[in-house]
């Protein structure tokens, strides 16, 4: 137990160290980390007393105290009797108060991106999904345990789990033959085999460090890219993943110089095709086939970006 304990103030102390919050002030801002906390509670909005602060963030009540008087002396924060109770205040940051938290909020936002910045985006999720872990080890009994999700490019195994992923949930929700998952694998072969790293990307969703969905945006000519196998899995429905996949799609292919994304569709997927349409595709052509076991109807949906 002495070495687990050493081992967790050495990270303690390197974490300290690299996230820069070892001076008297936080970022170079005018703030400690404490009363940056303190700044970060009251601009979530809602019903917050001085009580609720200690509470929440275990401060010493004397020291909260100090600390919100020299706020409101700075024109910071205000106090305003609670309507259930006017004998009890709540604390609301002013208009100055939530300029200087949107100063330092950006701040910190860059601060952690440069932390991540000369890491490797599969690096960078590993080190994000081990921040969660930490987080949900020691959380309080009983706490409630936010799933989260995270992005990454692709990396060796994975196409082996679109391809079979692919397989048994269009199975299993469209009843789909193996033929849609031999489509699948044509497609993940030629994605690896003829890789663009500039010009093309592959998104797989993470979901608690499982993966839960994927979007793959492939050339089809110097000026027209293509939208492909999007898949959220059942798992991971109802977090908007689909929605942010697509989003993360669009932007890279804006960035890589593309006037046109166009993607291959069937009508009975509807939750995709609202996706799309919600991203301002239009649909460019219809067509009856038999595929997969199934009559299906065939959508070309296109965007200029």
């Amino acid at each position: 137990m002495t070495d687990l304990a050493g081992e967790v103030r050495r990270f303690n102390r390197f974490y300290t160290r690299a996230g820069g919050i070892l001076g008297e002030s936080l970022l170079g801002s005018d703030f400690s980390l404490t009363e940056a906390r303190v700044l970060y509670e009251l601009a979530q909005g809602g019903e917050i007393s001085a009580v609720d602060l200690k509470e929440r963030l275990n401060i010493d009540a004397g020291y909260l105290s100090r600390m919100l008087k020299q706020f409101e002396r700075r024109g910071l924060i205000r106090r305003e009797p609670a309507p259930a109770d006017r004998r009890r205040a709540h604390v609301v940051l002013t208009g100055e108060g939530q300029a200087a938290f949107a100063a330092l909020d950006r701040r910190s936002q860059q601060a952690a991106a440069d932390l991540l910045q000369p890491l490797a985006p599969q690096d960078q999720a590993r080190l994000v999904q081990a921040m969660v872990s930490i987080q949900q080890l020691l959380a309080p009994p009983g706490a409630a345990r936010r799933p989260v999700m995270t992005l990454r490019p692709h990396r060796p195994g994975d196409m082996g789990w679109v391809i079979g992923r692919h397989g048994a949930l269009y199975a299993q929700e469209y009843g789909w033959d193996e033929t849609f998952e031999a489509f699948v694998a044509e497609i993940a072969a030629r994605f690896i085999q003829q890789f663009d790293p500039v010009k093309e990307r592959c998104w797989i969703a993470e979901l608690a460090g499982e993966r839960v969905g994927c979007i793959f945006l492939v050339k089809d000519s110097d000026a027209v890219a293509k939208l492909r196998m999007l898949l959220v899995d059942p798992a991971a429905r109802g977090h908007g993943l689909g929605r942010t996949l697509v989003a993360e799609c669009l932007a890279f292919a804006r960035d890589a110089g593309y006037a046109r994304v166009r993607l291959w569709t069937n009508d009975i997927l509807h939750a995709a095709r609202k996706l799309y349409v919600d991203a301002g595709f239009r649909l460019t052509e219809t067509e009856h086939h038999r595929s997969f076991g199934q009559d299906l109807v065939g959508q070309t949906w296109e965007l200029d970006l």
